[in-house]
């Protein structure tokens, strides 16, 4: 009986104990690690991570996915960087017409989903593989530099505050706002709980399906933004994988894959801690970039094994639960 219930005190709360255990391995083994400045550099580098996952989170919430940010990062950001570099728009004008088309490629997998009535994973791995190809073709698979001006805010500070990681917050306690305090969140977690019940007893699960990928669009591309402005150009290679690090982000810090359990602050903020202080920690260690991705991946099947066990899917004896 001790052992069983360790066991599920540990399914409930490993990962605060990995993160806990995690940090502390890097404080002893490196020399800078544990240093304020490292601290922020952790938080300003997951921003646009996290905002991103904010907006994948509401999608999982209510019982669905949305494998297709990270190409709407790169697409409507590519657009926006386009229209500053070959036409000279303004650059405020240019972040409206991101954000903007962030909204519309959401609203597009959104149609797919909820009009169309195709699985949600199929219809966003159609749309990721589509947005990525439509940016390729626009930028060449080039890099596209922002104006002089803008690069310098890659390391704007608010006092010693990085200005990404104020936005970061704003933004995710808005979305966690957004989730616990209004009708549109309780009907996410009422779709993710059941959505034939949610449908029989009158919530509108098509129109509420279908705001939530626009709101994941938007919060993609702010995210693209970020990621942007951080890097002073539009790479190619922006947001590639991000929409799977993202879905990690998201399970680990215990929103369930399954719907209807989890919250977006106190997620997404030690879910997407913990793969930046990982990929930070092993840059400290000197370890090969490549073995992030081996640690990243234990992380995750960790983290979706655990879940598993929390939904009954699974059960600690080894066997599937009927």
């Amino acid at each position: 009986m001790n052992i069983k219930r360790t066991m599920e005190g540990l399914v409930k709360y490993g990962f605060f104990v990995v993160l806990g255990a995690t940090f502390l391995l890097f404080s002893v083994l490196t020399e800078h690690f544990l240093s304020g400045e490292n601290i922020l550099n952790i938080f300003h580098t997951m921003a646009p991570l996290a905002v991103i996952a904010s907006g994948l989170g509401l999608v999982i919430i209510s019982g669905r996915l949305d494998i297709s940010v990270g190409s709407t990062a790169l697409l409507s950001c590519a657009i926006g960087a386009l229209l500053m570099k070959d036409h000279g728009v303004d650059p405020i004008l240019a972040t409206i017409v991101v954000l903007l088309c962030g909204a519309f490629l959401g609203a597009v997998n959104g149609a797919i989903v909820s009009v169309l009535k195709v699985n949600s994973l199929i219809a966003t791995l159609g749309t990721m593989i589509a947005y990525r190809g439509i940016a390729l073709s626009l930028t060449d698979a080039l890099l596209v530099p922002l104006p002089e001006p803008i690069r310098v805010l890659g390391n704007a500070q608010l006092g010693p505050i990085p200005t990404d990681i104020l936005i970061m917050v704003v933004i995710l306690v808005g979305v966690h706002l957004l989730h616990a305090r209004t009708a549109f969140g309780r009907q996410l977690v009422a779709m993710g709980n059941d959505v034939a019940i949610a449908r029989k007893v009158g919530l509108p699960v098509d129109r509420t399906g279908f705001l939530s990928f626009v709101l994941a669009g938007v919060l993609a591309s702010t995210g693209g933004i970020l990621t942007t402005v951080q890097n002073g150009a539009v790479s190619p290679w922006l947001g590639s994988g991000v929409e799977f690090t993202a879905l990690a982000a998201v399970v680990v810090g215990g929103i369930s894959l399954l719907g209807g359990r989890g919250t977006i602050l106190f997620s997404i903020i030690p879910g997407a801690f913990i793969f930046e202080m990982i990929r930070n920690g092993l840059t400290h260690l000197g370890a090969t970039p490549y073995s992030y991705r081996l640690v990243g991946g234990a992380v995750i099947f960790a983290a979706m094994y655990a879940d598993a066990l929390k939904s009954g899917r699974v059960s600690l004896r080894w066997r599937t639960v009927p």
